[in-house]
């Protein structure tokens, strides 16, 4: 059974009227032009109205729907040639994090770039099915992960390979395994690799970015962020329950976070914010890989071929501190 959230089954029972409709016309061979035209314009109000007054705790579910693409779904629609590699050369390999190269730039309809260069690709994958949740733990990787994050990211330094990483976990594997295996290092480690890159570095939030376990994969030159996708130090639940020492107080604590990409944009902690289909992206995934696609080579390109060619050569100075300037303006508003 397809899952529904709450606010969006007004919104689904509409479409079933409609599909209804169209099917009994075509069955009977009856024109009900008019009633559809009617019951289609009511939808699409229905859509605006709706997802242009969600709650923060409704992005909050929105960004963890299981019918939003995956890591793996985006790349498999922009970057048809990603070259999958496996492991962290220390322990094991985690299907948490997917990693591998890809030829520039993204293949997206109109696209007048003609320039092919090679790429890293890193990014958190869930899981669609139970078997594949429970074989990708459903995102959340273990050091082994971002080991394995670091191994590319180096060998894309040597060879001068711009990276874009995908964001979309709960945080970091909070088990007694990884934590034995050294977690804690692990992220630090990638966090360092990320501020000494030399190459250009794109970061987009495709659905839920969590923690530390999103942040060791997000320090990059520009952050972007979906439309209904959230970004944020702690989760609402894991908030709730220092705050409040209960959990149920999710939804309190998802308003107070500023999770959404409209509040971070005004922070400054992110530079850009990518449309969404009507609806969200788990409506129409053809169309979201397109926006996307699009929005990468507008904020990527300039990085790939600045004007000023010396930019290139202080481009982990200026990551680093660009990260130093996050926060100055919450503090000058507070």
């Amino acid at each position: 059974m397809e899952p529904i959230l709450e606010f969006e089954k007004p919104i689904v029972e509409l479409e079933r009227k409609l599909h209804d409709l169209s099917e009994l016309s075509k069955q009977e061979k009856v024109s009900f032009s008019s009633e559809i035209k009617v019951l289609e314009k009511k939808l699409s109000q229905l859509i605006e109205t709706t997802f242009t007054n969600l709650t923060p705790w409704q992005r909050v579910q929105l960004s963890r729907h299981p019918n939003r693409p995956y890591t793996y779904d985006y790349i498999n629609a922009i970057f048809p040639d990603f070259l999958e590699l496996h492991g962290d050369r220390y322990f094991a390999d985690d299907p948490a994090i997917i990693a591998g190269t890809a030829t520039w730039p993204p293949r997206i309809k109109n696209s007048k770039i003609t320039q092919l260069i090679p790429i890293c690709i890193l990014g958190h994958q869930k899981g669609r099915t139970t078997k594949q949740k429970m074989e990708r733990n459903f995102g959340m990787a273990k050091p082994e992960g971002y080991r394995k994050a670091i191994r590319l990211m180096e060998l894309a330094n040597r060879t001068k390979m711009p990276i874009i990483t995908f964001i979309d976990t709960p945080g970091a594997y909070p088990g007694m395994d990884a934590e034995e295996r050294g977690q804690a290092q692990a992220i630090a480690e990638c966090l360092h690799m990320m501020f000494s890159l030399k190459v250009p570095v794109l970061s987009v939030v495709i659905a839920e970015g969590g923690s530390g376990g999103a942040l060791a994969i997000g320090i990059a030159d520009k952050i972007l962020m979906l439309e209904y996708s959230t970004y944020s130090v702690i989760s609402p639940e894991s908030c709730a329950s220092i705050l409040w020492s209960d959990a149920s107080f999710a939804e309190k604590a998802s308003a107070c976070l500023k999770m959404s990409p409209q509040d971070l944009l005004k922070l400054e902690i992110i530079d850009g914010i990518i449309s969404e289909p009507k609806g969200g992206a788990h409506r129409n995934w053809e169309e979201a890989s397109e926006l996307l696609g699009t929005a990468i080579i507008k904020h990527f390109q300039p990085l790939l071929f600045p004007k000023n060619k010396k930019a290139l050569n202080n481009i982990s100075d200026l990551r680093a501190l660009k990260f130093r300037k996050i926060g100055l303006k919450a503090i000058a508003h507070a």
